[in-house]
């Protein structure tokens, strides 16, 4: 008897799905989740990320205060306890201000100190959010930021929260160091100018802040080299922010859009000249050879996050306040303390368009001025000498003096 054919069916093959790594950059992907302790005193300001929508920014009418300033920050600078430049280039911290309590004079003259600074620091500071939001108005339209968090307090979509605990560690492997360096937000076509944060609770050591003078940068280059840039425009884009909010599961609540601004940009108050480009959103260079553009942003890069000579370093201490102008700053914190909590809330102004040297010396009818050289004008210095520096020789062998600490 033959065999009874028989048929097997078999499930048809599954095509696996490819599974996409998704790495959290902390800089572009805020951690959408945080175990927040019922007892924690800052709760209200935890982080929450509403599924709301906004219209493209358009232009926003900007009337910088430190026009309004007295040169010599009289009534800001008598009311200080005590006054300390923390470096040459970048970095004051005043002592015995309340920021609760300034005159709109002393605003103004804060405003000035800041942009001739870079960063101002205050410590054991009262001031609440809602000052603080007050405080920030009178430098300028607020800024909303359309990806990072707000606080879960409602009607502060104004305020940036900045919180990270011990929930999730940052992973190294999505990011390099020189990453997290950026002046906020650059992409808009108005980026911010006076910038505050406070920070509510801070790690027993650790978070540290640090901050690059952008005017120390320029200064620091070749007069050719000054003289190239400043003829150079850039892209700054929000693209990678948007893109790696989505990829932590959050709202991305303003379409992410990307701008040309001048590599030089000038303060229109100090009429100083400020490398203006960041590792966390300047991304090419227009009208030159991709090479040549990769080249000149990585060496600005360095400049910015590796040249000690440029920089100050925060320790933060709970009450802390930093105020900055992100005009002529980067800055960057460090990831090192976890697992311990760090939150802090920022509040930020809008500035004015960047001006380019030819575009500032057009509307102000003066010349953009190098700040290194102006100060050591001040302090009598011979400038044009610099020109031309003296060569050490020793038995007629050129001799290059040596730093040593």
């Amino acid at each position: 008897m033959a065999p009874v054919a028989t048929s097997t069916t078999y499930p048809e093959p599954q095509q696996a799905k490819p599974q996409k790594e998704v790495l959290i950059n902390p800089f572009y992907s805020p951690f959408a989740e945080s175990k927040v302790e019922e007892d924690y005193e800052f709760s209200q300001y935890t982080p929450v990320f509403p599924a709301v929508s906004w219209e493209p920014l358009g232009p926003i009418e900007v009337n910088d205060r430190g026009h309004h300033a007295d040169p010599e920050k009289k009534a800001l600078l008598s009311a200080a306890t005590k006054i300390i430049h923390l470096t040459p280039s970048i970095g004051t911290e005043l002592h015995g201000i309340d920021l609760r309590q300034l005159s709109s004079q002393q605003k103004d003259e804060l405003a000035l100190l800041i942009a001739e600074r870079g960063v101002v620091f205050f410590r054991d500071q009262a001031i609440n959010i809602h000052e603080q939001l007050e405080l920030g108005r009178h430098f300028g339209p607020l800024h909303k930021h359309a990806t990072t968090p707000v606080p879960k307090e409602p009607g502060l979509q104004e305020v940036h929260v900045v919180y990270t605990d011990g929930t999730k560690r940052p992973d190294s492997s999505a990011y390099t160091r020189s990453d997290l360096w950026h002046s906020d937000v650059t992409y808009e076509v108005q980026p911010p100018s006076t910038t505050s944060l406070k920070l509510y609770t801070a790690p027993d050591v650790g978070g540290d802040t640090h901050w690059t003078s952008g005017y120390a940068v320029y200064s620091s280059l070749s007069p050719f080299f000054q003289k190239y840039l400043e003829g150079l425009t850039a892209i700054h884009s929000a693209v990678a922010q948007a893109e790696g909010a989505r990829a932590a599961g959050t709202h991305v609540r303003r379409q992410e859009i990307e701008t040309i601004h001048p590599i030089v940009r000038v303060h229109p108050v100090t009429g100083w000249k400020s490398v203006y480009v960041n590792p966390g959103f300047t991304r090419r260079i227009i009208g030159i050879p991709k090479a040549e553009s990769d080249a000149v942003l990585a060496f600005l890069f360095r400049q910015i996050t590796e040249n000690l000579d440029f920089q100050v370093r925060f320790r933060w201490e709970k009450n802390s306040v930093a105020i900055w102008d992100n005009r002529v700053t980067t800055h960057a914190a460090t990831f090192d303390f976890f697992p311990q909590k760090r939150h802090a809330l920022r509040v930020t102004p809008h500035g004015e368009k960047p001006l380019s040297v030819e575009e500032y010396e057009a509307q102000y009818g003066k010349s953009a001025k190098d700040r290194q050289l102006e100060i050591w004008k001040q302090q009598g210095v011979d400038v044009a000498s610099l020109a031309t520096p003296a060569v050490n020789k020793r038995n007629g062998v050129e001799v290059k003096k040596g730093y040593n600490d």
